[in-house]
């Protein structure tokens, strides 16, 4: 008997309203005890989940793994709990509105395999902090792993009396089945590649997804660059550099560039110069402009063996040096690995045209990082470059989805505005999946101007 997708859907849909509709009548919070299980499970079992997501994945790398597990259901669980998302929210006394939060209704939640087990963590955590149901459409290399995610959490939702379904991942995974899904729920949420993101938006459904990473990181003139390198390795190479905020490029000050690639080395770095050897280097990690599937969230040691070059034993990270950017050299693109391209500048203004230029390739609208102790500069930088995230002086493979150490909202979805074809240009949070009603009142002594004080 042929299989039929959208009969399959459907009952994945149906139960999901039915799990919704009993859930919207719950106080907030039920509802926050229910987002704050799903966080701790995945907490609980940080080093299983990571375990099993290297072993199906064979991207990354279990401690790093490990802590994001850990982190991401902290920072995440930290930023939303106490805070209001059912009923009756404020009222604007100036304006006289009321607003009142309302769910959407059915997420559905397209996954990747690089955050196979914190992606799906956090969407279910923002779906439920609104009163949603979520089903959850994984990657089809981490389909097991994602599921025994999904299965600890419910787990935990049955213990504390939840709806059964309130969140549900499909156990076929085909492109059919998630183009079925995605058209038939209230909003799309998409995490991975552009391919899914640009179904999501043509769905015909509120979608949500993400541009593609390529962070530019520029280290200022004058800036304590033994202070930044070491935050810069650990960005690149954090999950083998599977990560769309880590650290893609390091465009350096001229004067400098020596020492700091001295600093590279004295941390782990292997800095490539040689002409024949970054060839090597460009031909491991892409194929045809595009990434070489097989170094995908690989170890040095595995990317310089698919170069064919010899690495010291221990290497933390393979540094390229590059005098073009990305529309001339791959490798001012997004590399899945832990190489980092290096460049250097003679003025600041020459460094951004640098994190310009590779942007406007690949990345624009997702995130920069900066180093520097001039507001003059960080200022600067903010208003040159099109992304929707300036990370200043911190790692920003663990910051620009929220951290304890900043104000930007944890999350694993991140989104890069018009620039990056995306349709929010900030980190996706709880709030993206609540309606708001708004109770507009009568206010008879509002000042009219008169037209003279309007056009005079």
């Amino acid at each position: 008997m042929e299989f039929d997708s959208k009969a399959y859907i459907d009952e994945y849909i149906a139960r999901a309203r039915v799990a919704q509709e009993a859930f919207e009548k719950i106080s907030q919070e039920q509802v926050d005890e229910a987002v704050k299980v799903i966080g701790k499970v995945v907490y609980d079992n940080a080093e299983f989940l990571a375990e099993i997501a290297v072993e199906e994945t064979a991207m990354g790398n279990v401690p790093d793994k490990i802590a994001k597990n850990k982190q991401k259901s902290k920072i995440i669980w930290n930023n939303l709990k106490g805070k209001k998302s059912r009923g009756i929210l404020d009222t604007d006394e100036t304006t006289g509105i009321t607003r009142i939060a309302k769910p959407v209704g059915v997420v559905a939640a397209i996954t990747p395999c690089t955050n196979p087990i914190v992606t799906p963590m956090s969407n279910s955590m923002f779906a439920l902090k609104c009163g949603n149901a979520i089903i959850i459409t994984p990657h089809h290399k981490a389909i097991k792993c994602s599921t025994k995610a999904v299965e600890l959490m419910n787990a935990e939702l049955a213990k504390i009396g939840m709806p059964e379904n309130l969140i549900q991942i499909l156990d076929v995974q085909s492109r059919e089945n998630t183009r079925n899904l995605i058209s038939a729920a209230d909003v799309v949420v998409a995490t991975g590649g552009a391919g899914m993101v640009n179904a999501a938006y043509s769905s015909g459904r509120p979608a949500l997804g993400v541009g593609a990473g390529n962070v530019q990181c520029i280290i200022d003139e004058g800036y304590d660059f033994k202070e930044a390198v070491p935050k810069i390795i650990t960005g690149r190479t954090f999950d083998y550099g599977i990560i769309c905020s880590g650290e893609q490029s390091v465009i350096c000050p001229e004067s400098d560039f020596d020492s700091i690639m001295a600093e590279f080395e004295a941390h782990g770095g292997y800095v490539v110069k040689d002409e024949a050897e970054l060839e090597a280097i460009r031909g491991a990690l892409f194929e045809d402009g595009k990434p070489n599937r097989h170094s995908v969230g690989q170890s040095p040691e595995n990317i310089a063996k698919l170069a064919g070059i010899q690495i010291p034993e221990g290497t933390k990270i393979i540094v390229a040096t590059a005098e073009a950017t990305a529309d001339v050299d791959p490798l001012g693109g997004e590399k899945m690995a832990p190489v980092i391209t290096a460049y250097k500048y003679k003025t600041l203004e020459e460094g951004v045209n640098i994190a310009r230029e590779n942007l406007e390739k690949e990345g624009k609208g997702h995130s920069v990082s900066f180093h520097s102790d001039s507001e003059e500069h960080i200022e600067y930088v903010g208003k040159e470059l099109c992304v929707s995230r300036f990370v200043i002086n911190q790692v920003c493979a663990s910051s620009a989805g929220g951290s304890f150490y900043n104000g930007l909202a944890p999350t694993n979805t991140l989104g890069c505005g018009s620039w990056g074809h995306n349709s929010i240009s900030e980190n996706l949070d709880y709030k993206h999946l609540m309606n708001v009603s708004r109770i507009a009142r009568y206010m008879p002594d509002n000042y009219v101007p008169t037209d003279e004080e309007l056009w005079g």
